[in-house]
């Protein structure tokens, strides 16, 4: 495993030690190791929700299109 350094503030890093003891991390490094994988799972669903609306609008675009696409005269 790798070993990294981080310097915060310290109001921020009173905020963590709160967080700690309220929901029972017994170490910083187990704390900021999933609020880490907590959020690049966020980032992925969120970019998953992002695909699929994506997705949702081209297809509806695509029936208007060819709606559109009806409604030009031939000799065009």
């Amino acid at each position: 495993m790798e070993s990294i350094s981080l310097k915060l503030e310290k109001a921020f890093l009173q905020n963590i030690e709160k967080a700690m003891k309220k929901y029972n991390y017994s170490t910083k490094t187990e704390f900021i190791r999933e609020a880490i994988r907590d959020k690049i799972k966020d980032l992925e669903e969120d970019e998953k929700e992002e695909d699929n609306e994506k997705e949702e609008k081209e297809a509806k675009s695509t029936p208007e299109i060819r709606k559109e696409l009806r409604q030009i005269p031939s000799y065009i």
